[in-house]
């Protein structure tokens, strides 16, 4: 591990001086002296060039999480499919535990963003509802669909993993309480909204799994049937 963080670090320095020694060159071919914030400069680049190598390496663990072989998921199959020496990967990623944590909180905003948008809009509580629907009745992506499987296997093994998959899904929770709690204001207060948002989340996460096995049934007329049922309850509990 020494060796290879040592060669990480090399490859950082390398490459910082390769951008510092190309910019005093672009000025000294212009007949004047290097410029004082070539540091800047080198800095910058060098921090943009370290965060494009940290998105490909999430990039590539995405595709290694989203295919069959997940289990087998390591650092260095990572590295191998970016190209890029083990050392580097260690380097932007102390372990494989990082590695996983990243792809969690990378894929947040194309499952729950999406989500939290529908909700927070502005509008009524059925304006709100109906956005929600519309999302829910879309079918999940394949490879999203692939990831989120791998990712609750390693949260079974992996108490970080665990934990930044916990916190993920308490967004995804958040967003149907917050439309219920939408609905409780109209009615002054009237239930909590707690328990009907945690029911409509669990139940569209039982959906999705159901979907990717039945293709039979009817995401709509389903999603519907919960809403219009989890409402009804919550608004005529005494």
């Amino acid at each position: 591990m020494a060796a290879e963080a040592a060669e990480a670090e090399a490859a950082e320095a390398a490459e910082a001086a390769e951008v510092a020694e190309a910019a005093e060159t672009a000025a000294l071919a212009e007949g004047g002296r290097p410029p004082a914030p070539a540091r800047t400069l080198r800095t910058s680049r060098t921090s943009a060039k370290g965060e494009q190598t940290r998105a490909r390496l999430v990039a590539a663990a995405r595709t290694l999480l989203a295919g069959e072989g997940f289990a087998r998921f390591s650092t260095r199959n990572v590295a191998a499919l970016c190209g890029i020496s083990h050392g580097m990967c260690h380097y932007h990623f102390k372990d494989r535990t990082d590695l996983i944590v990243a792809v969690v909180q990378d894929i947040g905003p194309e499952w729950i963003g999406p989500m939290e948008a529908a909700v927070d809009r502005p509008g009524s509580f059925a304006e709100r509802a109906e956005r929600v629907i519309g999302l829910l009745t879309q079918p999940e992506g394949p490879d999203l669909s692939r990831l989120h499987s791998a990712l609750h296997w390693f949260a079974l093994n992996d108490d970080r993993v665990r934990a930044a998959v916990d916190a993920e899904y308490l967004r995804w929770r958040e967003c149907f309480v917050r439309l219920f709690r939408v609905l409780a204001d109209e009615h002054d207060g009237a239930f909590d909204p707690v328990p009907p948002g945690t029911a409509l989340a669990a139940a569209s996460d039982g959906l999705a799994a159901l979907q990717s096995l039945d293709s039979r049934v009817d995401p709509e007329a389903t999603v519907r049937v919960l809403v219009e049922g989890l409402t009804a309850a919550a608004v005529r509990r005494p």
